[in-house]
């Protein structure tokens, strides 16, 4: 199937959204090795006096962080979803709008604003996973928080606004377009097939051994058959779980370590620290069993051929459909075969 899907435009489906994409792999022969770059200096201060997230600051808000030594979380100061927003429908012809409410929440990886995740230890990771656990927890628990979103949008050029290692929750009362789509999709494998849309792909894909670029014990990384962004990654828990506070504390450390092993491979790519946007989708917390979830932690990097050389959604793809030029295969390869050592850390 590869072999002829690497030779012909072609379209492939995305089995959690039931959307396609294009594919022409023609623009590309062979697995793009990557233009060298210039490359730019890692950030060295443990402590940044002008930093808003770092311990013992203020931030812009007007409240002063404590002298925090792990991970943090706080409310975020200007939060795009605030809580006692009223949720009145308003209907004027075919003009509809409806109030939202939520929380938006920061967490700080680390007190060192020098890290990221690729630099942190697995044990500090396995920190940062543990909070994600406690705040889906506590958030989907609230009476009008019916989904948890959590993210992070790491790099400048992906709109994070502060170089400090840290990502976000944002919980909401409404379920996103985004995630009611997938519970669609899943829903229906589940009541038709009475198993997991995501585990059965995760099968086969484990017998394909085409995308796979790491696995441990509990999870898998993998560039789906269905890619977007170019360096598109997907991890999954191989068993059966609707959300990461289903993960015992070895699968938790599971987790750490495949973010890690991603993230490293990322910088190594173009010896850059690599931008993306990354989430975790997994059940909504609206009270419903939802037992056709499984939760899942995507990575939509947007370089291409370097490390200047990015990917937009522009032309074909905002009016018609997304399309790539390399393969998931070629990307795959691509990944597979850097090393899972920093290279920062790498001896001459």
């Amino acid at each position: 199937m590869t072999n002829k899907l690497n030779k012909h435009t072609h379209k492939r489906y995305n089995i959690l959204t039931g959307e396609w994409i294009l594919v022409s792999p023609h623009r590309t022969k062979r697995p793009w090795q990557g233009k060298q770059e210039q490359k730019a200096s890692p950030k060295t201060e443990v402590y940044d006096a002008n930093c808003y997230l770092c311990p013992g600051n203020m931030r812009a808000g007007g409240s002063t962080n404590p002298n925090y030594d792990s991970v943090y979380s706080f409310t975020n100061d200007y939060s795009a979803l605030i809580e006692d927003t009223p949720t009145t429908e308003i209907e004027e012809g075919l003009l509809i709008s409806k109030g939202e409410s939520g929380i938006c929440k920061v967490i700080c990886f680390s007190p060192d604003h020098s890290l990221t995740l690729p630099l942190m230890k697995t044990e500090d990771i396995e920190k940062v996973v543990q909070l994600w656990q406690k705040e889906y927890k506590s958030l989907g628990e609230e009476k009008n928080i019916n989904h948890v979103q959590i993210f992070e949008n790491k790099g400048a050029i992906m709109g994070c606004s502060n170089p400090h290692p840290h990502g976000q929750v944002w919980a909401q009362n409404s379920i996103p377009l985004e995630v009611e789509k997938k519970s669609m999709r899943q829903l229906h494998h589940w009541e038709k097939n009475g198993g997991s849309l995501l585990q059965d792909y995760l099968i086969q894909e484990i017998e394909a051994d085409e995308r796979i670029i790491f696995q441990n014990e509990d999870f898998i990384a993998l560039v789906p058959f269905w890619a977007v962004w170019p360096f598109e990654v997907m991890i999954a828990p191989k068993k059966h779980y609707q959300n990461i506070a289903q993960l015992s504390n070895a699968e938790r450390s599971s987790f750490a370590e495949i973010i890690k092993v991603v993230t490293i491979k990322y910088d190594n790519l173009f010896e850059i620290s690599f931008p993306y946007s990354s989430g975790i989708h997994q059940a909504p917390t609206d009270g419903k069993d939802h037992q056709e979830w499984h939760f899942h932690m995507s990575f939509y990097p947007p370089l291409l051929r370097s490390a200047t050389v990015k990917k937009f959604m522009v032309g074909y793809e905002m009016f018609a459909n997304p399309q790539r030029d390399i393969t998931a295969e070629q990307a795959a390869s691509t990944l597979l075969g850097l090393s899972n050592t920093h290279y920062t850390l790498k001896t001459n």
